[in-house]
């Protein structure tokens, strides 16, 4: 979530509105169906206060993957659970990666301004050092004598 107030009447695909009947239809799938992937944990709907299942969008959706993953794949409900919470693992962590790939940019930003900050202060009457050559010539150095 972006941090801003929703409307509470707002429709998003996570909203859950559709009773077990009308998901059942929507997913092609029968009702007991859903019950049982709700008991194994595949397909989660939220409750009501009643304890009555309300689908979403969303939800839709993952019933119908998971459908499709056991009848055209032949891919077992055990697997189908597995694959979902590897692919809600990778979203967590690309969300993750996102996340922290913005709070690079703005420490690198943040960095580079501090160091525009820095050289802004330096005084330019001083002489920038530089490097001397090191050679392995000889002086040689006498005072003068004092005459006398």
């Amino acid at each position: 979530m972006d941090g801003r107030r929703r409307n509470p009447y707002e429709l998003t695909d996570e909203s859950p509105v559709y009773v077990i009947s009308i998901a059942a239809q929507l997913s092609g799938l029968h009702p007991q169906t859903l019950r049982q992937y709700d008991r194994l944990g595949l397909v989660s709907p939220d409750r009501t206060a009643g304890r009555g299942r309300r689908y979403s969008a969303r939800d839709i959706e993952l019933l119908r993957t998971v459908q499709q993953l056991s009848q055209d794949e032949g891919i077992n409900l055990a697997g189908i659970k597995r694959i979902i919470e590897l692919e809600n693992q990778v979203a967590a962590l690309q969300q993750r990666v996102a996340e922290l790939s913005s709070a690079v940019d703005g420490a690198a930003a943040a960095m580079q301004q501090r160091e525009a900050q820095v050289h802004a202060s330096y005084r330019r009457d001083l002489v920038p050092y530089q490097d001397v050559q090191q050679t392995s010539a000889l002086v040689v150095w006498r005072p003068k004598r004092p005459k006398g």
